[in-house]
């Protein structure tokens, strides 16, 4: 269990937690969601100690042991991916690496025995010998193949090192695990993995994440950070949405009906003030009005851009006919006689561990780079527009934001581009900042805006929800639901495919799975998984 009792933080003349009282209690999980700034990451660093608070207590009970999800990713580079993950348990691991160097002395004294004698006998309580085991396991179950597991970590790339700390944050079973953006750099069968761990798991779970489903699946509670205040509700993401939703009514009725009854009672004070007969009922009224709360009640802190995109004509019957595609990348082939026919109504999801042949692909067909062989035929009438994984190129400029955006319309109405900016929260001088400096949030935003502007009746979308808060991916999300035209997407955010894609497309190294079917049925298809398995094992027995 971990209490917090009266716990306040400040930044300067920022107050970012004031009064916050909760308890945290074995075998449930703990969504902490609020608007980006809202203070997410701060308050997990106030739990785990990194920070100290102002003021009030965090306490846990006695001979706790806390594990945090690590974000400095080169941290542990020197060291194997296997002893990387049993360094989440500080003192399996402190005793195992004592008992191998006392080993490995050459002058091994009768006091060496002793102590080899009391750490063998620490080391096999504490369950060392099956630790590596234990590793092995957690970093399978993550996606990371067994081939790689005595490498050293500056040998691996940066997804493998998100799947290693976070198998390192929940080794042994942990009394508090402290989660801080866990499925990002997942894959969805890694997501999946952990989202089972979890609902399994124990003890006490707090948990920051901008994946509704994994939210939805994991957490029996939500902590909502707003205005320095953080409120516990029972229930996942969705349940708190609901109550909120129906919160905040209550909330803005009451402030109407304040404000009706505060006019009232100014009316009558104004008309009654001078009358002799009447003075006792004007005072009476007046102190009434001074204790009614017409600003009690702040509004959220959550702010939601405006995402709609309207093509500028519609879709014919042609629209994308992709044939005998071949490209490769630093030696490797990514794609293989690949082939794809769209359809006008089509929302194709692109899902699967092979992520740089989806993304390639989208290059491809996007104009960006050519194929090494193929065809990709567009229909007369199709005007696509592109989101890229990685928009850096796109903001290696010292355009401002007004500037930069004004490159992707026909107006020349400065007014309107900041208008459009502005349902983008970017208000006022928020919108002359140079496009260099922006954050993650900040350019996918820009891009949004770009592809709003251009009119597509198709939309090439490659992990569009990466660096968004949940109001702007809900945004987003209920905008690309809207979207009459032609879809290409991928997305970890399960949700997201759920909700959007009418047909999966899984590129896999021996063939390709194409389904017209809901994500949802496609990952319980045993016909689909066994294709899967056939196209990652290279045994290809017939098509489905």
């Amino acid at each position: 269990m971990i209490a917090v009792n009266e716990l306040a933080l400040s930044f300067g003349d920022r107050s970012l937690f004031k009064d916050v009282n909760l308890k945290f209690t074995p075998g449930n999980c703990y969504g902490i969601i609020g608007a980006n700034g809202a203070g997410k990451s701060t308050f997990l660093k106030l739990l785990s100690g990194e920070l100290k608070a102002d003021r009030g207590e965090i306490s846990m009970s006695a001979g706790q042991r806390i594990a945090v999800l690590a974000q400095d990713h080169f941290a542990f580079d020197e060291h194997r991916l296997l002893d990387t993950v049993i360094m989440g348990w500080p003192k399996i691991y402190s005793v195992g690496k004592e008992r191998e160097e006392l080993y490995a002395k050459a002058d091994f004294t009768e006091a060496d025995g002793i102590r080899a004698s009391e750490l063998e006998a620490e080391f096999a309580e504490l369950g060392g010998w099956e630790a590596e085991a234990q590793a092995s396991v957690l970093l399978s179950g993550l996606g990371v193949s067994e081939g790689l597991h005595e490498k050293l970590m500056k040998e691996v790339d940066e997804g493998v090192k998100v799947r290693v700390l976070l198998a390192q944050a929940i080794f042994g079973n942990p009394d508090i695990l402290l989660l801080d953006e866990p499925t990002n750099g997942l894959d969805l069968d890694s997501i999946n993995w952990l989202e089972e761990y979890l609902i399994e798991f124990p003890n006490v779970v707090i948990v920051v994440s901008h994946d509704r489903h994994f939210l939805n699946a994991v957490c029996t509670h939500t902590c909502d950070i707003d205005y320095g205040k953080v409120r516990m509700y029972s229930g996942n993401y969705d349940f708190w949405h609901k109550m909120n939703s129906i919160l905040v009514q209550q909330q803005k009725d009451l402030k109407r009906r304040n404000e009706d009854k505060a006019k009232d009672l100014k009316d009558f004070i104004q008309r009654f003030s001078a009358n002799a007969a009447k003075s006792k009922q004007a005072t009476s009224r007046k102190k009434i009005l001074e204790k009614l709360e017409l600003n009690g009640i702040l509004p959220s802190s959550r702010r939601f851009p405006y995402v709609g995109f309207k093509p500028d004509r519609g879709v014919g019957n042609n629209v994308l006919k992709v044939t005998g595609l071949m490209r490769s990348f630093e030696g490797e082939r990514v794609l293989s006689d690949f082939s794809l026919s769209v359809n006008p109504t089509d929302k194709i999801a692109f899902v699967g561990h092979e992520h740089l042949s989806k993304t390639m692909l989208f290059e491809l067909i996007a104009g960006e780079s050519e194929p090494e062989a193929g065809d990709i035929s567009w229909g007369q009438t199709i005007s696509f527009s592109y989101f890229p994984k990685d928009n850096t190129r796109l903001f290696d400029s010292d355009l401002s934001i007004t500037e930069w955006l004004k490159q992707y319309t026909n107006s020349d109405d400065e007014t309107y581009v900041r208008s459009f900016l502005g349902r983008m929260l970017f208000s006022g001088d928020d919108a002359l900042k140079p496009v260099r400096v922006l954050s993650g949030g900040e350019k996918v935003r820009c891009v949004l805006s770009k592809l709003m502007l251009s009119g597509a009746n198709c939309l090439i979308l490659d992990e569009p929800t990466n660096h968004l808060d949940l109001e702007a991916i809900t945004a987003l999300n209920d905008g690309l639901i809207e979207f009459p035209g032609i879809m290409l997407f991928t997305s970890h955010d399960h949700e997201f495919v759920t909700s959007i894609a009418n047909r999966i497309v899984e590129i896999c190294p021996g063939g390709v799975i194409d389904r017209y079917t809901s994500f949802d049925d496609y990952l319980i298809d045993k016909q689909v998984s066994e294709l899967r398995d056939q196209y990652y094992h290279g045994h290809v027995i017939a098509e489905i």
